[in-house]
This record gives structure tokens, sequence and C-alpha cells, in this order.
């Protein structure tokens, strides 16, 4: 199976060029929720994708089911969080959790 090259978002493409501390303090905020603690990484990384799919970023839902996916998640969990969005953010919030599905 072919590696897949994910892009930087843009955004960490204008904090490396604009604010390196800030993008850093991100870093380190994001290696913590990639990590086992009290709750699994990968149920972590499903919240994500279930603030994601609220908020309506549909790329971020994509990007971060494959996370998920690559953590372990089944998918079974990654339904269960759309449903989640379903319930938490009303249809807005499935059509945007729906992204999870695109491979």
């Amino acid at each position: 199976m072919a590696e897949q090259i994910i892009e930087k978002p843009f955004f960490v493409k204008i904090l490396e060029e604009n604010d390196t501390d800030l993008l850093e303090q991100m870093n380190a905020l994001r290696q913590f929720a990639q990590k086992d603690g009290a709750l699994p990484a990968r149920i972590k990384t499903l919240m994500s994708m279930l603030a994601d799919a609220i908020l309506g970023h549909s790329d971020g839902v994509k990007a971060i089911a494959a996370r998920a996916r690559a953590q372990g998640a089944s998918e079974a969990e990654i339904a269960e969080t759309v449903r989640m969005a379903f319930l938490c953010g009303g249809l807005p919030g499935l059509v945007t959790a729906t992204y999870a599905f695109r491979k």
C-alpha cells in the first residue's frame, strides 16, 4: 500500500512564517492529545473529529478520521461519532461528519 502524504494545513504554514512560539504551543497541546492518558488517544481523536464536525470543518473531519483509524479506531467507533455529531450539531453536524467516510 502506498504511503499517503498529507500536506500541512495552511494555518501551520502561516504560523511557521509568522509565529513560531504559538506553533510550538499548538504542537505541544496536539502531542498531549495524541497520547494515551485517562482517555485513550483514539477516543480523544474521535472527540476532536466530533468538534470539527459541529464546527463545520469538513476537511478536518476527513483528516482526523484518518488519524483515528491509524490509531486503531474501528469503523463502528467512527460511525458512532458521526451519530453523536448529529445528536450534538443537528443536520449541519451530520452533513459535515459524513466526511469521515470519505477516503
